[in-house]
């Protein structure tokens, strides 16, 4: 399992009392599946999702990434899995304004002391893969949204990072961009061979998945595989 979550609860503090948000939740992702988590709003799914990606910690449980247990896990060496392990996309982009295009997505690998002509042309080719190939010199104000969210994808994947997680890729985009990203994430996924978990609202896109995750209240409440496209 290239994910593995067991009796994860988590609660902040609110009015000087515990505000439970996650309460016990199980679930295992295996290599190379497309899962989709849905449900309603303050259900719960962006926080799956941030303790996932060790952006946050449970409060109780155990999350282990690739076999390794990141709960409680020092901030540096989470740092360092995030940095090899796991690509975020945010529905916000999270690109950084005064880098181009093609150095927001080297950026992962040159954060990660890669070598700085392999960075150039990986990140040639991943523009080149989400059809943004000439526009590599152009900074996200000289972008559409549509085209700033495929920078975020390629930057996602520059890393090679065998989990891809995505909050609401599609969200701010209206339906042909979101169908664009959609394409995307499917190939990506299937020619990087990467585990991708994404939460989202767009039901087109979770029909598209192998397996729906479906939260209520802080619990799954569902988990179903489908035939997935």
């Amino acid at each position: 399992m290239i994910l593995e979550l067991r009796g994860v609860c988590k609660a902040y503090a609110s009015g000087g009392r515990p505000l439970p948000v996650l309460e016990d939740i199980n679930l295992a992702i295996p290599a190379g599946q497309f899962a989709a988590i849905v449900g309603a709003s303050g259900s719960g799914k962006s926080t799956l999702l941030g303790l996932m990606a060790g952006l946050d910690a449970p409060s109780s449980g155990s999350i282990q990434l690739d076999g390794e247990e990141i709960a409680g896990l020092a901030e540096d060496r989470m740092a360092l899995l995030r940095g090899r392990k796991i690509g975020y996309v945010f529905q916000s982009f999270q690109l950084i304004p005064t880098l181009t295009a093609a150095e927001n997505v080297q950026l992962p690998h040159d954060l990660a002391g890669g070598e700085a002509a392999a960075g150039r042309e990986r990140a040639r080719g991943l523009l080149a893969a989400v059809g943004l190939g000439e526009r590599g010199h152009h900074y996200p104000v000289q972008l559409s949204g549509g085209e700033q969210q495929r920078v975020a994808l390629a930057r996602a994947f520059m890393a090679r990072p065998p989990l891809l997680l995505a909050d609401e890729p599609t969200g701010n985009l209206d339906s042909a961009n979101g169908q664009v990203v959609l394409e995307l994430l499917l190939r990506l996924n299937r020619e990087e061979g990467t585990t991708l978990v994404l939460v989202t609202h767009d039901a087109v896109l979770a029909e598209r998945a192998e397996r729906v995750i479906e939260m209520r209240d802080g619990r799954i409440v569902a988990d179903r595989a489908r035939s997935g496209t």
